[in-house]
């Protein structure tokens, strides 16, 4: 199973020198992907600027945008148009995750219908797979993928969802479960894979947040509290108790997501702090 880690972009009032300077030890480091979340009412860093940023200071970390909350964006052309030139321009290292989205505020403030959000979802991928292949009948929207197309990657836990994904994508990505849960949720990946007549297997990835040091738990009731505030303190009570906080705890979710089939691991910080990083990498590697 292959570690990746997430940018700390979603952590309001987080600097530039601080993101650059993260994604250049992941990348050194040997994780696997530096992943981005997806909010519009928020005060995170919007995550395809985000993305674009590290690359002048990455050399093969992939770089994923798990998940990319597409129907708010309202305009598959254009979204195209910017993942197939982040693909290019980091020598095809995008991963393009995508998901419906769960927050009516973000289509309010968009301008955009939240109902029917994952058939928008749909068409979307649709347009924009067309648009990669060269398909499009009104002339090409360029540039091209840097190899026909990113690699997409869809998130839900819904049965629309992961048909979706087995549909349209190459993987399937957990957020908000644990590691106790998720081998049933690989396994109904995988059986979506097979209702669709896939034969190969899907990449099934995972993610989980993590909070190191002595003042973890402060750190991750502070993070997950505003971060999901939207849900109210019961959720985000539950949310916090999630959060891996020690480097033992840790070790344990990693071996039990790898024992249940997990791909990747995606761990997502609650804080830009650097050395949550490198206590991150002294334990995982």
């Amino acid at each position: 199973m292959e570690i990746g880690v997430g940018l700390p972009a979603a952590v309001c009032g987080v600097a530039g020198e601080q993101l650059l300077g993260w994604a250049r030890y992941a990348d050194q480091a040997g994780f696997s992907s530096l992943a981005t979340l997806d909010r519009l009412v928020y005060g995170n860093c919007e995550s395809l600027t985000a993305l674009a940023a590290t690359i002048g200071v990455t050399r093969r970390i992939r770089l994923a945008a798990t998940v990319l909350l597409a129907p708010y964006r309202g305009n598959p052309a254009l979204l195209a148009k910017q993942l197939a030139t982040l693909d290019r321009i980091s020598g095809g290292r995008l991963v393009a995750g995508l998901a419906a989205g769960g927050r009516e505020d973000d289509f309010v403030a968009a301008g955009l219908p939240y109902a029917r959000r994952g058939r928008t979802l749909d068409k979307a991928v649709e347009r924009m797979t067309s648009i990669w292949s060269g398909a499009e009948p009104d002339g090409l929207i360029g540039p091209a993928p840097y190899r026909g197309s990113p690699p997409l990657i869809f998130g839900g836990h819904t049965e629309t969802a992961i048909r979706r994904a087995a549909r349209y994508g190459q993987g399937w990505i957990s957020g908000g479960s644990s590691a106790s849960g998720y081998r049933e949720l690989a396994e109904r990946a995988r059986r979506g894979w097979a209702a669709e007549g896939r034969a190969e297997r899907p990449r099934l990835l995972a993610l989980a947040y993590f909070a190191l040091g002595s003042r973890s738990a402060d750190v991750a009731r502070r993070y997950v509290g505003e971060y999901y505030a939207f849900l109210g303190e019961r959720a985000t009570e539950r949310i916090t108790k999630g959060v891996l906080t020690d480097p033992a705890r840790l070790r344990e979710a990693v071996a039990a997501y790898a024992d249940a089939g997990c791909t990747e691991l995606i761990l997502m910080p609650c804080s830009a702090e650097r050395t949550q990083l490198e206590l991150l990498d002294r334990v995982v590697h």
